[in-house]
């Protein structure tokens, strides 16, 4: 078969495109390789970059993070013992009176002069007066303050993590933490309703949420308080889920809880020997002055007697310390 001479010469410029063709791409691509092999390798360092910058600065935010949390601390801690020392006037707040500490001293004298009176009328001598005023104007008051005290944050902290459940699941339905706070103060009994009461008072005068708080710590110092200050402390300078910290914060207030009502449990038995050994010497010489009333007469008329008792006394008081420091746990 004859082709003609157009075709044959179509047919030449075709392969001889082609073969120009193939040989620059054979010569060129190598070069497009390369560049695209450069693209690729500068998008990776890209990317890399990229990835390790944003490590730096997460990392950098961690730090941020952990150094406000530290200082956080650092303060709570200056506050704690500069805090230690406590006055007649903050025994009195804590305790929960409303009276002065001018009231305080004239009821302290009016009661130890009272109970001065009781020895001299039934002929007892001056130095058993002079004790009891001693003992009922210096002793007996403080004491009262600190069994209220005590007997004010045991109220405390049994309805304390109810308010701090309450408080979470109102951020949980999405009311903020100034309502509630609103709440456990209008629904929560003394003394955790007025402590919240303070608090959201404070802030229509300017206080923030985690300086009420501090000054709570100061009426009411216990160390599930002051958790919740580190808590709001922290959680007002680095942020983060409130609900979840709270959440947490309640279940480490309630095996706190638990854990203080085992240790009254086991040390129960303790402290109903160390009461038993305490009061056994009175009781003895109570029943034995009803059932001959001459028999310890020399024990209350001579100075040998006097003296005798005096020693008594000191040593009973020294194990009664002594009993108390061995049947108190703290934890």
């Amino acid at each position: 078969m004859n082709f003609g001479g157009d075709l044959q010469n179509t047919a030449f410029v075709v392969m001889v495109a082609i073969a120009v063709g193939g040989v620059a791409l054979a010569l060129l691509y190598p070069l497009f390789a390369n560049e695209a092999k450069n693209e690729r390798i500068k998008a990776v360092a890209n990317s890399r970059n990229a990835s390790s910058n944003l490590r730096n600065r997460v990392e950098n935010e961690s730090k941020e993070r952990r150094k406000q949390v530290q200082e956080s601390l650092k303060q709570i801690e200056e506050r704690e013992r500069k805090r230690k020392k406590i006055t007649l006037r903050t025994l009195i707040a804590q305790s929960g009176l409303d009276i002065s500490v001018r009231q305080f001293w004239i009821f302290s004298a009016a009661l130890g002069a009272g109970m001065a009176i009781v020895p001299a009328v039934f002929g007892l001598p001056l130095l058993i007066s002079a004790g009891l005023a001693f003992v009922f104007t210096f002793g007996f008051p403080r004491w009262f303050l600190g069994f209220l005290r005590r007997r004010r944050q045991d109220i405390f902290l049994r309805d304390f993590a109810d308010a701090i459940d309450v408080m979470v699941r109102g951020l949980k339905a999405g009311l903020p933490v100034s309502d509630a706070m609103k709440v456990i103060a209008n629904e929560t009994g003394p003394p955790v309703g007025p402590e919240f009461t303070e608090v959201v008072e404070g802030q229509r005068v300017g206080i923030s949420i985690d300086q009420g708080i501090e000054r709570m710590v100061e009426r009411m110092p216990l160390a599930e308080v002051n958790f919740l200050a580190i808590v709001m402390a922290i959680q007002s300078k680095t942020g983060g889920n409130l609900s979840e910290a709270l959440g947490n914060l309640s279940k480490v207030l309630r095996d706190r809880k638990k854990m203080k009502a085992k240790i009254k449990s086991v040390s129960q038995e303790a402290k109903s020997s160390a009461a038993i050994i305490g009061a056994l010497p009175f009781f003895i010489m109570g029943m034995m002055t009803f059932l001959n009333p001459t028999y310890l007469a020399p024990m209350f008329n001579t100075s040998i007697g006097h003296m005798l008792m005096i020693g008594s006394g000191v040593w009973m008081l020294m194990g009664v310390l002594v009993m108390r420091k061995m049947i108190n746990f703290d934890f």
